[in-house]
């Protein structure tokens, strides 16, 4: 399950590698442009907030890459992702990367507002650190909770994903 799917990118990344992909996103554009350019993905508007798992069933693996930042409700969407896993299922969740090191280096360059942009109609509006998204993740019941930073050097990173299981044993 690709959760934010946008113009389904990701959905048709992961379809030509092997998997059998179900995207989901709010915009209608979105799933507009995924189901004219990924004919062969099933693909739903739908939101991260939205009963997904009663819907669609369990999956594996859940990914939703920069969807996190944009929810009001953080806690309903890992909850979302949580129901969304068979036992031992493993979710990838990227996000901005926000930390002490990167934000001082945006203040002292000049560059925090520009960087934090809260003139951007539908843009950011939660911010998350490793230690925030770990405690989101925890919270939710997630297990084996790994992180990756990813662009610019660790503490000044772009992004960063958080990968995590939930418990159980998908095998038996």
């Amino acid at each position: 399950m690709d959760v934010g799917c946008g113009g389904g990118a990701t959905s048709s990344m992961l379809t030509d590698r092997g998997f059998l992909v179900t995207g989901v996103d709010p915009s209608t554009t979105g799933i507009r442009v995924a189901e004219e350019s990924h004919p062969k993905i099933r693909f739903a508007q739908r939101s991260a907030y939205d009963d997904l798992a009663k819907e669609f069933g369990e999956f594996d693996a859940v990914v939703s890459l920069e969807v996190v930042e944009h929810c009001y409700w953080p806690r309903l969407f890992a909850a979302n992702i949580f129901d969304l896993l068979r036992p031992g299922g493993l979710a990838v969740i990227s996000t901005p990367f926000h930390g002490y090191w990167k934000n001082l280096a945006l203040a002292l360059s000049g560059t925090f507002d520009a960087h934090w942009g809260p003139l951007w109609d539908g843009g950011h509006i939660k911010f998350w650190s490793r230690n925030t998204l770990r405690a989101l993740l925890d919270e939710t019941g997630f297990v084996d909770i790994e992180f990756r930073r990813i662009g610019r050097i660790p503490p000044l990173a772009k992004s960063m994903i958080a990968i995590a299981r939930k418990p159980g044993d998908s095998r038996g």
